[in-house]
């Protein structure tokens, strides 16, 4: 019986530690990046994650090697009409979808957002943001500057459900043998 405290402790501490919602701010040096979908339609949701799958990669190769966010902003408003000329070709290319497309960076406005139990408050914030066609579906962002995007991406591929699952079975051997 005495085993089985500290293994409760343990799972209630995985299961409840996060749920708080927190605000954690962006630092204040940062570009965000953002594809906003025609509408909330699924073949429209499925077209925005392909132009954000297709653009993401490039544009984190644009900037890793950025030291400063003046760096990063020179990179990438240098780069405008090269980043539209790739989503164009993702959309009508590769995916025969025939649609307009804005690039507009700068001081863009974001709705409050809640991810992960982490609350992003709304606001103005430096943005490079990809609109498809009339813009009224939901969309979908990152930093791109400091390269949060591709960390999150990163540590997501690195991360499976098959180590957390050992971890905690190797927790509940040690506690009960």
């Amino acid at each position: 019986m005495k085993k089985i405290i500290p293994i409760l402790s343990i799972l209630m501490l995985l299961s409840f530690g996060g749920s708080k919602e927190e605000i954690i701010m962006i630092p204040k040096d940062a570009i965000r990046f953002r594809v906003i979908a025609n509408s909330d339609t699924k073949e429209d949701q499925n077209i925005k994650m392909t132009v954000k799958k297709g653009i993401q990669k490039e544009l984190y190769e644009s900037v890793k090697e950025a030291s400063s966010i003046e760096e990063a902003r020179k990179i990438t408003q240098g780069k405008l009409g090269e980043y539209q000329t790739l989503v164009e070709k993702i959309l009508i290319e590769e995916n025969q979808v025939d649609t307009e497309v804005t690039l507009n960076y700068g001081q863009n406005y974001f709705p409050e957002k809640s991810y992960q139990g982490v609350l992003y408050p709304a606001g103005y914030y430096e943005s490079l943001v990809v609109t498809l066609g009339d813009g009224l579906g939901k969309n979908w962002w990152c930093v791109l500057f400091p390269p949060l995007c591709s960390l999150e991406a990163e540590s997501k591929e690195q991360a499976t459900e098959v180590e957390y699952q050992f971890f905690i079975k190797e927790l509940l051997d040690k506690y009960t043998k």
